[in-house]
């Protein structure tokens, strides 16, 4: 399987969840929400975890903090008779992500080459610029991989 292929199914996987404003973490924390609207007191999630109520009180505190673990958490979400779901919704789909950033690697060489040319009075027109910017950009992506992710100096 082809990087561009297992892309664009994670792309198809992810479009299927719901949008990020839908599945924000509610205000008190997803382990409090979930306890209260269920009428479970600390000391009963306590009690079902095997922990004493204090800690409950740490776990709903460390899950606003973000400290929590995720074994934690999958623990907590079990007691609740829940599912834990773990998942990263990138903010715009992977290829996109992926043509973005080889577009900005190309500019950035191109950027080099161009300022070169400019200094010799042979520097490309705005039109021809973006063109080259695209077409580096295409070909990083097909064989040059590997500079996709370096740090641009």
């Amino acid at each position: 399987m082809t990087k561009e292929t297992a892309r664009k199914a994670l792309d198809k996987k992810i479009a299927a969840l719901p949008s990020l404003q839908q599945m924000q973490r509610p205000h008190k924390g997803w382990t409090k929400a979930i306890r209260e609207a269920l009428g479970m007191t600390t000391s009963q999630l306590a009690k079902r975890l095997g922990v004493s109520q204090p800690r409950i009180t740490s776990l709903e505190k460390a899950e606003l903090d973000g400290t929590v673990t995720l074994a934690t958490l999958r623990r907590a979400a079990e007691a609740l008779d829940c599912a834990l779901v773990y998942s990263f919704v990138p903010k715009k789909s992977l290829q996109e992500t992926v043509k973005d950033r080889a577009r900005l690697v190309a500019a950035k060489l191109i950027g080099k080459v161009d300022h070169t040319m400019s200094l010799e009075a042979q520097n490309l027109n705005k039109f021809a610029l973006d063109e080259e910017i695209e077409e580096l950009a295409e070909q990083i992506i097909r064989e040059k991989k590997r500079i996709l992710w370096d740090e641009l100096k």
